[in-house]
């Protein structure tokens, strides 16, 4: 079994019990409109199937249009607290890949299409 070591960045061992409690879902990108008062963020309107969240993502930097994603399904977390940035209230969290390691991120994305909503895990 594979042991935890600091120098190799991964995070702190978890549990299952600790995994359950996110919520993680596809949710289909509905619109993403500029935050004008942030030089990073954006604001996205998600539909997750039987709901819509509005989602601030700080990805204004590292996409020439971040509007190319409109329409595209993602992962997101459905159930962090919520939170206000320049006057918008974000209900959730978009799942990227590359951030943590220094390149220009990329969506997390199911393989197919699945309906809006669906749980990952």
């Amino acid at each position: 079994m594979e042991s935890f070591e600091a120098d190799n960045g991964v995070k702190s061992e978890i549990t299952m019990k600790d995994l359950d409690k996110i919520d993680i879902r596809t949710g289909r990108i509905l619109s993403v409109e500029d935050v004008a008062a942030s030089d990073k963020l954006v604001k996205l309107t998600v539909d997750f199937g039987s709901f819509q969240r509005t989602i601030l993502v700080g990805m204004k930097k590292e996409r020439e249009n971040p509007a190319e994603i409109e329409g595209k399904q993602a992962l997101f977390v459905v159930n962090l607290a919520p939170r206000e940035m320049f006057g918008i209230v974000s209900h959730g969290m978009l799942f990227d890949i590359g951030y943590e390691d220094g390149i220009i991120p990329v969506l997390a994305v199911p393989e197919r299409e699945v309906p809006d909503g669906t749980r990952a895990g």
